[in-house]
């Protein structure tokens, strides 16, 4: 009895090592995701194409100012905005989709829009922690920076559009801008405040009206935070500044 069990042991042995099973097709692997640091350098590879990714991510992971993509043109020539409104006024320079509330500092989403939307405009939202900025008309600009620099007195960052440009100043609450205001006599009315709720387009970005946005005062390099003036400080300036002006100062028009 113990043989022929033995027989039949061995019997299925050898049949169990006579089957081979079908080998299982190899999984491809899957594509890892580049880590922070070499955001930056990958973007700067990727040429003209990626120079709006590469000043998104300086903005956001050097300086903390929180970035969104523009709504950007449509069009077979790009004359209109991509917006639903056929009559928009800041046609590619606002946002859209998505909206000013997503704003951020986070590389990986900052890497993931412009990734999507390369030629996407560069928006920063003022306010909060972000800085804030007071603007003036572009021909008003230059004069207006030269009387301010005669005075001594330090300003932040400025950007240059081909109709307006806007000095960068430390955050401040509409509750302290309105009072700031009630003091004066006067305001330049061609001043627009850009606050808590506002935005304002980043260099390189295409500009509303053509052309591009420039620094006309880039922030200092390697800085961690750009330094910024109170807003009080730059707003008496101005109106100092226009007292002078054609008209009683009241369009900045030197």
């Amino acid at each position: 009895m113990r043989e022929i069990l033995g027989r039949r042991l061995q019997w299925l042995r050898n049949s169990l090592q006579s089957r081979s099973l079908p080998s299982l097709p190899s999984l491809p692997s899957l594509p890892a995701f580049p880590p922070l640091r070499s955001l930056r350098s990958s973007a700067r590879q990727g040429g003209d194409r990626d120079v709006l990714l590469d000043a998104a991510l300086h903005c956001a992971t050097a300086w903390g100012w929180p970035v969104l993509p523009g709504v950007g043109r449509a069009g077979v020539d790009g004359s209109r905005c991509a917006c639903p409104d056929p009559d928009c006024v800041v046609p590619g320079a606002h946002p859209f989709d998505p909206g000013l509330l997503a704003a951020t500092v986070d590389a990986r989403m900052v890497t993931w829009w412009w990734t999507n939307r390369p030629a996407a405009p560069v928006l920063l939202a003022t306010g909060g922690t972000a800085p804030c900025a007071v603007s003036l008309p572009a021909v008003a600009g230059p004069p207006a920076l030269a009387r301010l620099d005669a005075r001594g007195l330090r300003l932040g960052p400025v950007v240059a559009t081909p109709t307006r440009w806007s000095l960068f100043v430390a955050p401040y609450s509409l509750e302290r801008l309105g009072e700031l205001l009630h003091t004066k006599d006067h305001v330049p009315s061609s001043l627009r405040f850009h606050g808590e709720g506002g935005y304002l387009l980043l260099p390189p970005s295409p500009a509303s009206g053509g052309g591009r946005v420039r620094w006309e005062r880039e922030p200092a390099a390697r800085s961690a935070r750009p330094w910024l003036p109170e807003v009080e400080t730059v707003v008496d300036a101005l109106v100092e500044a226009s007292s002078g002006a054609p008209g009683g100062g009241s369009r900045l028009a030197y």
